[in-house]
């Protein structure tokens, strides 16, 4: 029988339906997936965006509160420095002046005043300020009435906030004067300033005292951002069309949508607010929704290609319909490589922002890094050259006796360069369980090249078990490497330099590091800062105060005796860590 076939006509106008199934079902589908997707990145990438913006403010927090304690304790030193009591006592201030600006450079505040008893400036790093008079300054007063150092906070006429740590210096217990060291925390300003992000400190009542800002300075939170020029009802429409799968922001700064992190400065109730832009997010999301685009463009296109495969003729309408689908097309993908182009310089600025962060945080660590990783790196020279030498006279096992001390040395720089990332832990929370045999032999490499040099001879004797204490590895051997350096200096004019170690475990971990040098002539002074026995230049006296204050902190205690055969003897005691102890930490 006979197969009749359709018209013509009949296959034209099925054609076209069926198309137009195919392109609702794919801009359906893209419909649904670019509105799911969207709002899934977007929270994603906000709330990743909120714990970066989080981490941040804990890292800045921790600056600050390392600045402030690094500073605290200079006022202290310098209200026992026998120079500044004589001046103050003999009122002859011809090299007060000087001492400060030395010590300044040292210690690396804003700025160091020494007061009279009447508050009048005699000494100051800034000489200007010679001969103010500063008897009603909170610094002043509250320095005279306390026995221990302040801490105060005084708006100057620019607005500004400056800081200040002040003590007062006595003389057979009466108050002749005062000293006050100004913390440079505005330094951080200009550092947060180079970020997108902005940043504020306010006290305990609420007042900014620090921000990138300076008009937010000595106003409240809400004060500041009810200062910036709101967006009007139809901008925040705009931004809400553009923005449109974003919560609510937190607040709005210059007209733009940010969200807020707080974290606490734990100072005197203080705390650290920073705020966010959504550009981040938006960009992130629009890439993933850009390439969502273009796979159903391209699934469009072939759909609308195998469609036309189908169809038995083509008609006017079908041609123009699919000349423009192909303008559409091309236009679409001009439009997603530009903002391909737009996303690139986007991701380019934001390299060389986060290019710009890293330099400024290596500049600032770069003298940390240096002081601590020179005498590593000196070490490592010498047992390089010794090692080039016993490979020369085929003195093999000697030489990689050498090469294992030179990677036990960077062994060491690695652990000085993770210490650099504790500096804003604070407390205990640096201390690990360590055997102290082990801090001993690490001490003894960092000091070997000085006593070949010198050759001095080295007797140990140490356990056979370990001996466990909780501490911080790198601050224990400082102590060990101030002990041993001093130990050689006191040698220096014996025949047989000698240094002997004894380690002992009992109800303490008590180490001996006794010398047949000359002795010490004044035990009560030793331990007192800036005292020295030593020549100008080769020391300042603070190595056995810090010596003893790390001691301290472990909670151990550092003491000193002279042997009656000659010579002197330190002993460093630390308490044993129990398995108990242990365990609990």
């Amino acid at each position: 029988m006979p197969v009749t076939l359709p018209p013509a006509e009949t296959v034209e106008e099925r054609t076209p339906w069926r198309l137009r199934v195919v392109v609702a079902l794919i801009l359906a589908a893209a419909g649904v997936t670019l509105y799911v997707t969207n709002l899934w990145l977007s929270d994603r990438f906000t709330e990743t965006t909120r714990n970066r913006a989080e981490l941040r403010l804990t890292l800045y927090s921790g600056n600050v509160i390392s600045e402030l304690q690094r500073t605290s304790v200079v006022p202290l030193l310098l209200a026992q420095d026998p120079a500044l009591i004589g001046a103050l006592n003999s009122a002859d201030f011809a090299q007060s002046s000087q001492r400060l600006i030395s010590f300044k450079d040292e210690i690396g505040a804003a700025s160091l005043m020494l007061l009279d008893a009447d508050g009048r400036v005699v000494a100051a790093t800034d000489r200007s300020l010679i001969g103010s008079q500063h008897r009603a300054n909170p610094y002043f007063i509250d320095a005279i009435r306390a026995n221990d150092t302040v801490f105060s906070v005084v708006e100057l006429d620019t607005g500004a906030k400056e800081f200040t740590y002040s003590r007062k210096i006595t003389s057979d217990r009466e108050p002749i004067g005062a000293i006050v060291v100004e913390v440079d925390l505005r330094k951080f300003e200009d550092a947060w300033a180079g970020i997108a992000d902005a940043v504020m400190v306010t006290d305990s009542e609420g007042e900014i005292i620090l921000a990138t800002e300076p008009r937010w300075r000595g106003r409240t939170v809400e004060e500041a951002l009810a200062a910036q020029s709101a967006p009007s009802a139809i901008a925040r429409a705009l931004h809400a069309t553009t923005d449109w799968s974003l919560t609510m922001p937190d607040a709005y700064i210059l007209g733009e949508a940010v969200m807020r992190s707080e974290a606490r400065i734990p100072f005197q109730g203080w705390r650290i607010v920073g705020f966010t832009t959504y550009s981040s997010v938006r960009a992130n999301v629009n890439g993933v929704l850009a390439l969502e685009i273009m796979g159903f463009a391209l699934l469009l296109a072939a759909a609308f290609y195998f469609m036309s495969r189908k169809a038995q003729s083509r008609s006017r309408l079908f041609q123009r319909e699919s000349q423009e689908l192909r303008i559409l097309n091309q236009r679409l993908q001009r439009e997603i490589a530009e903002r391909e182009r737009a996303e690139k310089n986007l991701e380019v600025a934001e390299q060389t922002l986060a290019q710009s962060s890293k330099l400024a945080a290596l500049g600032e660590m770069s003298a940390s890094v240096s002081h601590e990783l020179n005498q590593p790196l000196a070490a490592m020279k010498t047992y390089l050259a010794g090692a080039r030498l016993l490979l020369q006279r085929r003195r093999n096992e000697e030489a990689l006796s050498s090469f294992q001390r030179i990677d036990d040395l960077i062994g060491r720089m690695g652990a000085i360069t993770r210490q650099l990332k504790s500096y804003a832990r604070k407390g205990e929370e640096a201390f690990e369980p360590l055997d102290v045999r082990e801090a001993v032999s690490g001490a003894l490499s960092m000091m070997e090249p000085q006593l070949k040099s010198r050759r001095v001879a080295i007797s140990r004797t140490m356990p056979a078990e370990p001996v466990m204490v909780l501490a911080d590895r790198l601050r224990l051997e400082q102590v060990f490497i101030n002990l041993f350096r001093n130990a050689i200096d006191a040698t220096k004019t014996s025949p047989e330099p000698q240094i002997e170690l004894i380690l002992s475990a009992g109800a303490t971990a008590t180490l001996s590091v006794r010398d047949n040098g000359h002795g010490i002539a004044d035990l009560d002074s030793l331990f007192e800062p800036f005292y020295t026995t030593k020549q100008p230049g080769d020391g300042v006296g603070l190595g056995l105060a810090i010596s003893s204050g790390i001691v301290a902190d472990f909670g151990g205690r550092l003491t000193a005796r002279n042997a009656p055969e000659g010579g002197a003897v330190f002993e460093v005691q630390l308490p044993i860590l129990s398995e108990n102890r242990e365990a609990a930490e």
